[in-house]
């Protein structure tokens, strides 16, 4: 469903040098999966996903939607997608009813079809009290709520989550995690970004860890356990990415409050 071979981009930087965003990523997600590419700020997530939705050009390797090369076929490879991210794309000045016969209609989905899809979504994500606002009176959590609904007005059969739950409260994070269970119930091929590493836990089937733009283990939960011995996967990624301690007092031997060694850090 979603192939990404060798994937790489780089990018010039005014000094005649470049960096690279991403270098050598290749993994596979298949229908009702949900492939969890976790990593901090910074990691290459979002270059990632633009490159798979053919919103940038890859420096050398290639990604593929369903048989479709995103930098061949970028428009073939956007009708199979639905596309969410932290910063809700909603119009403002229209209303949550107007907004998913856009989107269907921008999708190329028919009239009928469209205001069908409109109604079954309005019931799936409770937003029938809503169909009358303007976007820009929602909340932060309602607003996310049409997005994931904006998603799936068109039937993708993949979904691509960049940071879904940044900004949300818990209610909100509860509701992307039940849209999450949703596709996957559906047989939607699922890639979800985030650098909440103990949230991925519960929303993911597979992880690929993203350190400065190498993937460096990919595997299920038991799977990284058994590589690491390690229990979490924030334990994981650090022991992966050889990370040690981000704060200089733990890096100096007999440093820190009585009782606590450099390795390891006062809980609480």
């Amino acid at each position: 469903m979603i192939q990404v071979d060798k994937l790489t981009r780089r990018f010039a930087l005014p000094d005649g040098g470049e960096v690279t965003a991403v270098d050598g990523l290749s993994f596979v997600t298949g229908p009702g999966e949900v492939f969890g590419l976790l990593g901090p700020n910074g990691a290459g997530k979002t270059t990632t996903l633009r490159m798979l939705l053919g919103l940038l050009r890859p420096t050398s390797g290639r990604a593929t939607v369903e048989g479709y090369d995103s930098r061949l076929h970028p428009d073939e490879v956007k009708r199979r997608v639905g596309y969410v991210s932290a910063n809700v794309g909603i119009y403002p000045h229209l209303t949550v009813r107007e907004t998913l016969l856009f989107f269907g209609d921008l999708y190329g989905v028919g009239p009928a079809a469209a205001a069908a899809e409109t109604d079954r979504l309005v019931r799936l994500f409770g937003l029938d009290d809503l169909l009358r606002r303007r976007c820009g009176t929602l909340s932060t959590g309602q607003k996310q709520r049409l997005n994931l609904a904006r998603a799936l007005v068109h039937r993708p059969p993949v979904l691509l989550l960049d940071e879904p739950t940044l900004g949300l409260d818990v209610l909100g994070s509860q509701v992307v995690a039940e849209f999450v269970a949703h596709a996957r119930a559906e047989g939607k091929a699922v890639i979800l970004t985030t650098h909440r590493l103990d949230e991925a836990e519960r929303l993911c089937d597979r992880f690929g860890l993203l350190h400065q733009g190498h993937l460096i283990q990919t595997g299920t939960l038991k799977e990284l356990h058994e590589a690491t011995g390690c229990d979490s996967l924030v334990e994981m990624f650090l022991k992966l990415a050889h990370t040690g301690p981000a704060l200089s007092i733990w890096r100096r031997p007999g440093a820190g409050d009585v009782g606590h060694t450099p390795d390891a850090p006062a809980k609480g």
